[in-house]
């Protein structure tokens, strides 16, 4: 399967097979695949409206859209599908009906009846020249990219072509953990150890970083550790961080949350970073 990217008239660019579309993961965070994958301290903004994401079913339909589109990608045994069996796991995590689970499983598998869900990669500019990387999932791309299009040009930015922002970033496994789960140099050893490409501290949690190629590996040699994993998942990590202050920063913020949002929006990335100072002012 191959993820499509947009030019901004809405018409796909040259299709490229995906690293997203592979059984890899997963917003974030989400996280939740973090949208913000790696990035705590919008996970930390993410997380205070999460309940009310859930309230109004935005988490429920974007997990039954992921089950459905890993189950048609890779079959419906999550033994056999590892992007199966974390959207299973995340979904889960969230209180799912297992009856929910088994039908977005059967529409995937064509068991039963269900929409057709395409995976689309948007790319786009903010403000102060921040880019952003926006993965979807939607039966209607003309509706989809209309909508992704309104969003941006709300919040100062601009959709744009396929290729205009992916440069900016490189796909990378994102493993996150527990600030008490390990030390640093338990993680030197275990994870760097299992080739991880790098760990980081991030406040609440440690970010361990590998190619997406070796994750399920590293995961293998955390858990083999008794090293307990919040989550793992694909996905885009910019190559450097644009600073953003004032009302760019808060631009900048309000376009992730308002795609983030988005029905059809699995996750959301960005190469901006906020200071703390400019992210108290905001939450005050």
């Amino acid at each position: 399967m191959t993820v499509s990217t947009l030019e901004p008239n809405g018409a796909p660019s040259c299709a490229e097979p995906s690293p997203w579309a592979r059984a890899a993961s997963e917003r974030p965070v989400i996280t939740e695949q973090t949208g913000m994958s790696g990035h705590s301290k919008w996970a930390t903004i993410k997380r205070k409206k999460g309940a009310l994401d859930a309230k109004r079913g935005k988490l429920f339909t974007k997990l039954i859209k992921e089950i459905t589109v890993a189950s048609r990608m890779g079959g419906g045994d999550p033994n056999g599908n590892p992007r199966l069996r974390k959207a299973i796991n995340d979904a889960k995590g969230q209180a799912m009906p297992a009856d929910t689970i088994k039908r977005a499983i059967q529409r995937g598998t064509g068991e039963i009846e269900g929409a057709n869900y395409e995976e689309i990669l948007y790319e786009g500019t903010g403000p102060g020249g921040t880019l952003f990387l926006c993965e979807a999932m939607t039966d209607n791309r003309n509706r989809t990219v209309a909508e992704i299009r309104k969003i941006f040009e709300k919040n100062n930015g601009q959709l744009g072509a396929g290729g205009s922002a992916q440069w900016a970033f490189e796909r990378k496994g994102i493993i996150l953990l527990a600030k008490d789960a390990a030390t640093e140099d338990q993680l030197m050893d275990t994870a760097v150890g299992a080739g991880a490409d790098d760990y980081s501290d991030q406040g609440e949690e440690w970010q361990v970083l590998s190619s997406v190629d070796v994750m399920d590996t590293v995961v293998k040699a955390l858990e083999d550790a008794k090293i307990a994993v919040k989550s793992n998942s694909a996905g885009y990590v910019p190559k450097n961080k644009k600073e953003v202050a004032g009302r760019d920063a808060e631009v900048c913020l309000n376009l992730v949350d308002s795609l983030d949002d988005h029905d059809d929006v699995q996750n959301v990335y960005a190469d901006f970073d906020v200071p703390e100072e400019e992210l108290a002012k905001l939450e005050g």
